[in-house]
């Protein structure tokens, strides 16, 4: 396979590299608009003390010679405002000076103070961020980076979410900024850059992640992918997706735990549909977490230990023993043992439901581990 060139990662400028984190906003705020506020804030400054001037043009003095006109007052605020004093035109009357002192001096340090806040504002502002982003990786635990926003990307937050993730233990990978920031508007934390280097993979707390979802839109890049996520976390659970099917062993062996192909996964998926639409509605279904029917996975109970699959109250597809997934007509799976955890399918429960071991599965109220296959969607 050709792998990908990393120009588009050398073009990257300062301030994309300054930007590849992107945390979520309580309040997304409008740069524009606080400028333009302070600019109108200022430009009223200016009106009033122009205006004052005005009123009491006759005591002020200009170098050049004659009576103060509108320009005139405009500059003389102007260079008053801004303190560049020129000399050229001053108040010598006393009214004029006492307007000065009671109204011009304060004019010119609020409009100091509009300026200064400009600059104390996005000062405070980066450095809130810098606090956030330290207390964000410090707090970073056992959370699962999806690389790819795609399609694929999204379906699988969505399963992720709908199995109970909190979007705060997710973290988007993606090399577009405006993918990102879709991301980010949705409530998740964002990197912009390409995850086939160990720098961006890095900022995502990537050797701290639980699971890794790679969802790229090419295959080569996974594979560089998988085995850069694989070199920075041994113990991560890494699921990747490819078009493929000649590519799921290249992947395997870059370390991915589970490959799951995309196009043959779709086709198999449409070819059940052709033979027998209902059949192809319930695969569908079950692929689709958190509606209808759920795949999920469970310990074995107590009261359960002993017994035959058959004889549990859930509908067991599966039993998974060490590292061997036994089939439910298997007759290695029974009896069931103590570490023994059972793939079950069972019926969508509410987000204040969750499942319970042992229990009919028409209504479950404790929580397993819900089975978050890819959808088989392109991007």
């Amino acid at each position: 396979m050709k792998l990908p060139s990393h120009d588009a990662a050398a073009r990257e400028t300062p301030e994309d590299r300054s930007r590849r984190v992107i945390l979520p906003r309580r309040t997304p705020k409008a740069p524009i608009r606080q400028v333009a506020r302070r600019l109108l804030m200022a430009l009223l400054v200016l009106v009033a003390t122009v205006f004052i001037v005005w009123i009491d043009r006759e005591g002020y003095h200009d170098n050049a010679g004659g009576q103060l006109d509108l320009l005139d007052c405009a500059y003389y605020a102007t260079v008053t405002l801004s303190t560049t004093g020129y000399g050229d035109i001053v108040p010598y009357s006393a009214s004029a000076r006492l307007l000065n002192i009671l109204l011009v001096t304060p004019l010119r340090v609020l409009f100091l103070i509009i300026l200064v806040g400009t600059t104390l504002e996005v000062l405070t502002e980066r450095t809130r961020e810098q606090w956030q982003l330290k207390r964000w990786r410090n707090a970073l635990r056992d959370h699962t980076v999806i690389v790819g926003f795609g399609t694929k990307g999204r379906s699988a937050v969505q399963t992720l979410r709908a199995t109970g993730l909190p979007r705060d233990r997710i973290v988007i990978v993606d090399p577009s900024t405006k993918v990102v920031e879709s991301a980010v508007a949705e409530g998740y934390a964002g990197v912009v850059g390409d995850a086939t280097r160990s720098d961006v993979l890095l900022r995502a707390e990537i050797q701290r992640a639980h699971q890794i979802v790679i969802a790229t839109q090419r295959d080569d890049t996974a594979v560089l992918v998988s085995l850069t996520a694989r070199q920075l976390n041994k113990r991560a659970n890494i699921v990747a997706a490819v078009r493929e099917e000649e590519n799921a062993p290249l992947l395997r062996q870059s370390g991915a735990d589970a490959v799951i192909t995309s196009a043959s996964a779709a086709g198999r998926l449409l070819g059940l549909s052709v033979h027998s639409p209902s059949a192809g509605a319930v695969m569908e279904d079950l692929i689709q977490q958190g509606s209808g029917l759920d795949l999920v996975e469970r310990p074995v109970v107590k009261a359960e230990v002993g017994k035959s699959v058959r004889e549990t109250n859930d509908l067991v597809v599966s039993v998974l023993r060490g590292h061997r997934l036994l089939g439910y007509d298997d007759p290695q799976a029974s009896p069931l043992q103590t570490a023994d955890r059972l793939i079950t399918i069972v019926r969508a429960a509410p987000a204040e439901e969750s499942v319970v071991p042992g229990k009919p599965s028409g209504k479950p109220t404790l929580p397993g581990t819900a089975v978050s296959p890819m959808r088989p969607a392109d991007d």
